[in-house]
Formats: C-alpha cells, structure tokens, sequence
C-alpha cells in the first residue's frame, strides 16, 4: 500500500468517525428526562445540553464533517472549477483543509471551554477582548468558506451583502456586529441553528434508518401495485411513490435521484415525451417537502418561528399537500387520456396483495411517528422512537430481514450525519443573515418597503412575496430562502392583514416552488439529467404540472380554512370545492375533460377553476357550473360522433 492511498483510507476513515460520532451524539441528547424510567437510567440520559453548548457541538460536528469530506482532493475536476479550488488525484487531506479544520474547531472549542465567560457578559455593554474578536472573525469565515464548498456560492454570498450593509451603509461598528453574530443568540447560534440540532437531524437520521431497511422499494412496489396499470399508469406511480417518499425526505433532489431512475424510464417506455416524464418526477418530487408527517427542514423552523409544535404545522400542511398532489395526479391523467397512452400490463407490475403481505410492515416506523406526536410527547422525541423501531420492523418478516445487519445500521447513521451538514450550514450561515437583520433594524425597513410599493393592497404584497420567494429559492436550499422571507416580507404580509400560519405557508411554498420554475430549478435539473430532455421545455412543463403549486399560497391566504383554520363543515365544503377547481384547472391546461377540450371549452374550465378557488358560495356555483357545462358539451359531442358512426 503506497503511503498516498493509506493516507486516502485515514481521511476516510476519519470522515465515518465523525459522521458516525455526531449521530450517536444526537440519538443521545435528543432523549428528554422522563419521569417513568429509574433514576438511574435517568442520569444515562440527561437530555439536551444548555442552548449554547448544544448548538456549538453540533456546528462543530458539521464543519469538522465538511472539511473532512468536501475536501479539496474530493472534488471532481468540473466541481472544482465551478468552486475556484485546486484538487490532488490521491485523496489526501490537503493541508489547506487540514488548517481549515483547525480554524472551524479553534472557535466553537473557545465556546465550550469559556460558557461561563459567554453566558454571565451583557451583551453590547461588556467589551469584546481580542481574542473574542478574533475567534468571531474567524467562525464567520470558516462558516462561509464551508457553506460555499457543500452549497455553493448563492447563500455565502447573500451572508456577506448583509455583512456589507451593515458595516458600510448601517454603519454598525465591527465589535457590536461580532458581538451578535459570535457572543449571543442572535446570530450564528439563533434558532435556526437549534432547529438542525433539535429536530432536523433525528428527522433526516430517521429517513436514513428507513432507507436503509428497504422502505423505498416498498413505495415504489405500493405505487406501482396501485396505479400503474391504470392510463398513464409509470406517471402516477411517479406522482404516488414520491408523495410516500417525500414523508421520509424533505429534498426535492434526493427524491428525483432516488425515485427518477425507475419512473423515468417507465414514463418513457409508455409514451410520455421525455420532457414531460421529468417534468412529473421534478413536481412530485419537489412535494415531499410539504407532505406530511416529515416536511422539509423549513417546516421545523416555521414551528420555532411561530411557537408552536410541529404537530400544529402538519395540520396546516395537510390539505394544501392533498391539493398540490391531486393537481400533479390529474396532469398525467389527463395528459395520458389527451394522448391516448396506456398503463404497464398487470403481468409485469408488483401485486398489491404480495407487496403488503412482504414489505407492508415497513410502513410501521411512519405510523409511530404519528402514534408518539397524538400521545402528546415531542417530536424529536416522535422521531427517535420510529428510528429505533425501523430495524426491528425489518426483522420481522424474512422478506426484509436482510436488511438486518450492524453494517446498515452503521450505514444509515453515517448517511444522516452526512445528509444533515447541508442544513446545519445553511441554517448556520442563515443565522448570519438574521443577526444583521436584527441589529440593524433592517427588517422593519423592508416591510414598511413593501407596504409602500404595494400602496397598502395586499395582492400586490403577495405578488412580491412570491417573487421574492421565488428568486431567493433559485440560488439556495428552502430553509435559508425562508428564513430570509420570514424576516423581510412575513411581517409585511401580517401588516395587511393575513394571519400568521397563512403567511407564513404563503413563504414557505414559494421558497419550495423555485426548485420547478425556470431559470434555476434543481429538482428539474435533476430530472432532466435522467430523462436527457431539453432542460427549459421541462421546466415550462413542471410549471403546467405544478400549477396548482403556485396559486394554493393564494387560497390559503385568502381562505384560511384550506389550512383546517375554522369550523368543520366550513373546511369540509372548502376541500371539495378546492379539489374540484384544482381539477378544472389541470383540464383547462392539459386540454382534456371527459374528452379533448376546445378553445372556448378550456376557457370556460380556466374561469370555472378560478371562481372554484376564490371564496364564496356564488363564485363556488358558477365554477361547479362550468364544469358540468363542459362535461355536458364534450358528452354530447360524443354521442354525436357515435350516431354519425
């Protein structure tokens, strides 16, 4: 063995220590002191540590992480050039990264070692020694240089325009903006840095553990069993299986490239144009983010943001999740119909019998999830014991017993560890962005922006808003683009009257959707990869399948029910009428109802779907109205046709 490739396996190994090490770290803080187990257990486990020693560990965990893994020598040559960094074939840990590890360690260690110091001062009254100064500086650029290597330039390069504004133009003195950046709360160790330590990161080990024991397989075999004989059958098992997969991952990405290998093809082979199939995996994808019971990472920060449960948060989700779904359900089916496809012959297809009978108890973990947050206990909490409970429910039949082995479970906390560095730093740098907004009073300047650009009317508002939400979503992950919304247009929105949990969604599903609309949309970058299509008639056609997508914000702000906000019979009739205008518009834009649609025909379903999602009992007739007119016209042109037959 040369000593180049010994040195590649030392890194290797060192990398799998430290991923292995934060998640066994974080199964075991995440335990909260429980009354009915022994005093004894009780010392085992003695919950999360303060605030302050809790967020630097995990920080720590996660640069010490990047720079064992993003390293230099690991990069591709396309992925170095599009980072500026030099790469060495043997997979060394270069030096420049050796020193860089040492810099990220050198200030979080500072922490811990003087939590006293950092928890007794007074914040903007005590002066900074130094030292303090100097481990602030250097946490700030070990922060932006590690975000840059795992996400790329947008988010540190947001990071530092807030930095300017506030040093240049606010004018703030470079002590104070260290002060709250490094020495308080407020900053880089805020909230959202204790959301990726608190919940994301026994969420996403808990969709590694269901990964790993054969989950996937088994939504795949669940959809296909369902929904792909049926006309356009591979499109809907696209539009099923990513829904169940998106319950166990909040990434629109890792759904295309888990999920788009399979569907694709099947699209494909059954006469889906190549941009269309990719188009549906992009969409179907990009809604694991907002169905519940494991939303994005975004979810848990709108929960810390709002004071609520995350429970509460999946009760708004719910119905605008079932909406976005049945739009994407009724594209391909009335795409496929429009097109005269086929499903798969039931000979080559899973039986649905077979699949639940072999794998169906896989779906035991999610259903505890749900089980652990109904008695009451906490989510993270929730997680954890539906993450314990995955490789015995694998055990329990000999169909997935295989999967059984201390290798996948070794696997699987390795994968959640490495899955959560992307979000602990995005969270981290996003803490950057708020400390700048809250010291500089920056956000109250934006809103009275807004209010002033829209003249005091909320449409305009929500128009911004989603542009905003939109761009900022193109060039970073949803939790920091929401973060940011959150800061500078929320409170606008509020201003003018929208209810919180309204506003807040309306921010949060536009941070989502950039990732299906053109110019920079990643979830239909991936899938276009897959599908080798043209990426911009993909991306027009995720924006036709996802349409439902980006006029449900709007419903909910002006029909709070949607989000099961008010009485019962109120949000029953709500749901039926969102359902039917959701379908109206999915004809309208496939040009296909009971039979292909004329101009005058997709018309009428467009003005139907429209008055279905305004609120009102006249404008919900007169959009049920112009269903039954279309359906009456095509059903007569049918019968027409028969006779002249």
């Amino acid at each position: 063995m040369t000593g180049a490739t010994a040195a590649a396996r030392i890194t290797a190994r060192a990398a799998a220590l430290a991923c292995l090490a934060m998640a066994l770290y974080h199964l075991w803080v995440i335990v909260p002191p429980l009354d009915f187990i022994s005093p004894k257990l009780r010392e085992m486990f003695p919950g999360p540590p303060a605030d302050y020693i809790f967020r630097s560990i995990h920080l720590l965990f996660a640069l010490v992480v990047t720079f064992l893994l993003w390293r230099r020598s690991s990069l591709t040559e396309d992925e170095a050039a599009m980072r500026g960094v030099s790469i060495e074939a043997n997979g060394r840990l270069p030096w420049p990264d050796l020193a860089l590890l040492a810099a990220a360690a050198a200030p979080l260690v500072y922490v811990l070692w003087n939590y006293d110091y950092f928890v007794n001062r007074i914040i903007y009254i005590d002066d900074l020694k130094p030292l303090d100064m100097a481990m602030a500086a250097l946490l700030v650029l070990v922060l932006l240089e590690a975000t840059r290597r795992v996400l790329g330039w947008a988010l540190p390069a947001t990071a530092i325009v807030f930095l300017a504004y506030a040093l240049l133009i606010a004018r703030v003195e470079p002590m104070r903006l260290l002060d709250q950046l490094y020495m308080s709360t407020e900053g880089i160790f805020g909230q959202t840095l204790a959301v990726s330590a608190t919940y994301v990161m026994i969420f996403v080990v808990f969709g590694a553990f269901m990964e790993r024991t054969g989950t996937g397989q088994l939504f795949m075999d669940f959809a296909l069993s369902l929904t792909g004989h049926t006309a356009g059958g591979p499109g809907k098992v696209s539009v099923v299986s990513s829904s169940l997969f998106g319950t166990i991952s909040g990434s629109a990405v890792a759904n295309v490239m888990v999920d788009g290998p399979i569907t694709i093809p099947l699209m494909k082979r059954a006469g889906f144009q190549p941009h269309f199939a990719a188009a549906v995996e992009a969409v179907a994808s990009t809604g694991g983010q907002i169905m519940p019971p494991i939303m994005g990472a975004a979810a848990f920060v709108m929960a810390e943001f709002m004071g609520v449960g995350y429970g509460q948060v999946i009760v708004w989700a719910i119905l605008p999740a079932i909406l976005y779904y049945v739009a994407c359900f009724a594209a391909v089916h009335f795409e496929a119909r429009r097109s005269g496809l086929h499903g798969v012959p039931r000979s080559e297809l899973p039986r649905l019998g077979t699949t639940l009978r072999e794998r169906g108890h896989l779906f035991l973990p999610v259903a505890t999830i749900l089980a652990v947050m109904w008695l009451g206990y906490s989510a993270p909490l929730a997680a954890l014991a539906s993450t314990l409970a995955c490789f015995p429910v694998a055990a329990l039949r000999a169909s997935t017993r295989g999967a059984v082995t201390f290798a996948n479970v070794v696997g699987a906390l390795i994968d959640g560890a490495k899955n959560t560095v992307a979000v602990a730093l995005a969270c981290a740098c996003a803490g950057i962005i708020i400390g700048v907004i809250t010291l500089t009073g920056l956000g109250i300047t934006f809103t009275q922006l807004v209010v002033g650009l829209s003249q005091n009317m909320l449409f305009p508002a929500l128009l911004l808003t989603m542009i905003a939400g939109i761009i900022l979503g193109m060039g970073m992950p949803t939790t920091p683009a929401y973060i940011i919304m959150t800061s500078l247009l929320v409170p606008a929105l509020i201003k003018l009257g929208v209810i919180k949990p309204a506003a807040h969604m309306f921010a949060f599903y536009f941070a989502i959707l950039s990732a299906i609309t053109p110019p920079v949309a990643l979830a239909v970058y991936a899938s276009s990869s897959l599908a080798k299509s043209d990426l911009w008639k993909t991306g027009w056609a995720a924006m036709r399948v996802g349409a439902a997508g980006f006029i449900a914000p709007f419903m909910f702000v002006y029909q709070p029910t949607i989000l099961m906000i008010g009485e019962w019979p109120e949000i029953a009739w709500t749901a039926v009428t969102a359902t039917f205008g959701i379908l109206l518009l999915a004809a309208s834009l496939s040009g296909w109802w009971i039979a292909a649609a004329t101009l005058w025909q997709r018309v009428v379903l467009l003005a139907g779907a429209l008055a279905l999602i305004w609120p009102g009992l006249w404008t919900d007739l007169a959009g049920f109205g112009a269903g039954a007119l279309v359906a009456a016209a095509q059903w007569s042109d049918r019968r027409a046709a028969r006779a002249a037959a």
